[in-house]
């Protein structure tokens, strides 16, 4: 009985997994594509939704696993401390994680982080961008779209290591305010 038992959870779970590949294909984003609108809360509680910035700003979206943990208090920190060149090549910055609004408000007093962070605590936008870490389906990997003005997906950074988001961030500022200055 045990046997048969777990040889139908097997066939289930089998089933289960082939059947939900079609909706993992839909959620990987690529360069190019539009990004998917999406609305959440911020750390303060306030409403932030992106189809308010396409057209107006560059948006740097990024996903990391933890509030307050070493990779992404590097990451934050790298991005606050470059804010001002961000926002003048016309980046609005924006962290999402599935921590709670409460933890994310902490992260971001300890360290005088000047930019949203978005409470995904039930994942929704981070499965509609494929983020998600493989291992823990509870945390977000470190990701990076940059967003342009079209709402197109302009460039992915997919690396653990934050130092990469922050020199592929530097690298578009350079190419954003070159462009801007044609």
């Amino acid at each position: 009985m045990k046997t048969s038992r777990h040889l139908l959870c097997w066939i289930f779970a089998a089933a289960f997994a082939t059947a939900a590949l079609p909706l993992l294909a839909e959620t990987s984003i690529e360069v190019g594509q539009t990004a998917p609108l999406f609305s959440g809360h911020d750390q303060d509680g306030h409403k932030w939704e992106l189809s308010h910035y396409v057209g107006k700003k560059y948006v740097l979206l990024y996903f990391y696993p933890e509030d307050d943990t070493a990779g992404s208090t590097t990451e934050a920190c790298g991005l606050r401390d470059n804010l001002v060149l961000l926002k003048q090549a016309g980046v609005e910055v924006v962290g999402v994680s599935s921590d709670n609004q409460n933890s994310q408000k902490e992260f971001a007093f300890k360290y005088n982080l000047p930019f949203r962070l978005l409470a995904d605590d039930c994942g929704r936008i981070a499965d509609a961008y494929g983020a998600r870490m493989d291992t823990n389906k509870k945390l977000d990997r470190r990701i990076s779209f940059l967003i342009g003005l079209d709402g197109r997906i302009l460039r992915i950074t997919n690396s653990p290591d934050p130092a990469v988001h922050l020199k592929e961030m530097g690298q578009v500022i350079v190419q954003l305010s070159r462009k801007d200055s044609l």
